[in-house]
């Protein structure tokens, strides 16, 4: 019989608290401040920080750090705009670095 298995999560690698799932990662091919980072379309339990416009490989962007919604640790940054035309896809979307985040339960 097949075992009933619920989301992959992944956590916040300091506190535990669920930010993000497996199935909403887009790339697992970005760089982030401390190394590989992962694009994701959805993010829960953050905060997102004001928002600055911060030049990164692909061109200038607007993007707000997000942050842990329980520690307060900074988890990587959301796409707010992208001012290159290549690079709008990524509007809206989230970036956690990987070395911030922890796989849970899987």
């Amino acid at each position: 019989m097949a075992e009933m298995v619920g989301p992959r999560v992944y956590s916040c690698y300091k506190c535990r608290n669920q930010v993000c799932l497996h199935d909403d990662i887009i790339s697992k091919a970005f760089q982030g401040r401390q190394g590989r980072a992962f694009l994701f379309s959805h993010a829960m339990n953050i905060e997102v920080g004001p928002k600055e416009d911060r030049p990164l490989m692909t061109g200038m962007h607007t993007v707000a750090d997000i942050s842990c919604g329980d520690c307060r640790q900074v988890l990587g940054w959301k796409y707010l705009r992208a001012y290159e035309s290549s690079q709008k896809y990524k509007e809206g979307k989230f970036i956690f670095e990987k070395s911030k985040i922890v796989k849970d339960d899987w």
